[in-house]
């Protein structure tokens, strides 16, 4: 086999490698869009549900069952156990989420309501916001969510009114309230002086699609350079009684 034989089969096998391995992630990527979509779409159906309330919620076999649902519960803040999540944006802005529990009417069980965005003072990185937190029942609105999200942090959550993170099971036996494992998104209006501005939930199915279209088109751009320099090129490099221009 001649030294021009072997690269033509060296650089077919590469190519042929190559769209095989990228078409294998595009279509990868677009079943990954298509389960996010889905799960979009259940969030979207959950979303439309009837509000469930604080009965709902207690009498559900799997609470987790109504993630992303509406929500009106009644019950009574417990306002010793304010928690304000550091480094946490809301509309470009860095402050505080402030985490307060619930303790729903009619039962001993606690939920964790994410109340709002705060600013913070950066004169006094230890100061918190003043915040109102009515005494006796109340009446909230909002959405089923899971526990507060997670920054990274260095070790482990700490204790105080300030954190970096939350961790339920942690929480629970630090201050002996029966916490639910998952929390509430308030919404309604703000009259605390929070800031409820929460974004819309997106199970990220456009960024899927959008790598979709780059495998695609990394294994479009193989076979059509395979084709141009193996077979286009060549060809015009020849002259017309069949013998390379050299």
């Amino acid at each position: 086999m001649s030294s021009r034989s072997a690269r033509f089969w060296l650089v077919t096998l590469a190519t042929a490698l190559t769209m095989a391995v990228t078409s294998a992630l595009g279509m990868w990527q677009l079943g990954r869009a298509s389960q996010k979509q889905a799960l979009q779409d259940q969030i979207q159906k959950r979303s439309e549900l009837t509000a469930w309330t604080e009965r709902d919620l207690l009498n559900a076999a799997d609470p987790q069952a109504g993630m992303h649902r509406v929500v009106h519960l009644a019950g009574e803040w417990v306002p010793q156990v304010d928690i304000f999540l550091d480094n946490r944006q809301m509309d470009g802005r860095a402050g505080f989420f402030l985490v307060t529990p619930l303790r729903l009417n009619g039962s001993d069980r606690v939920i964790l309501v994410q109340r709002g965005w705060a600013p913070r003072d950066f004169t006094d990185r230890t100061r918190v916001p003043d915040v109102k937190t009515p005494a006796g029942p109340v009446y909230i609105e909002g959405r089923l969510a899971p526990a507060p999200g997670k920054l990274f942090e260095l070790g482990d959550a700490g204790a105080g009114p300030i954190r970096q993170n939350i961790d339920v099971a942690a929480l629970s036996k630090e201050t002996g309230l029966p916490l639910l494992n998952l929390s509430v998104l308030q919404t309604g209006d703000a009259t605390d002086g929070l800031q409820r501005s929460w974004p819309n939930i997106t199970a990220g199915v456009q960024k899927h699609h959008g790598y979709a279209f780059q495998w695609f088109g990394l294994c479009a751009l193989a076979g059509i350079l395979y084709v141009w320099f193996q077979f286009l090129s060549p060809r015009r490099k020849r002259i017309p009684d069949g013998t390379d221009a050299r």
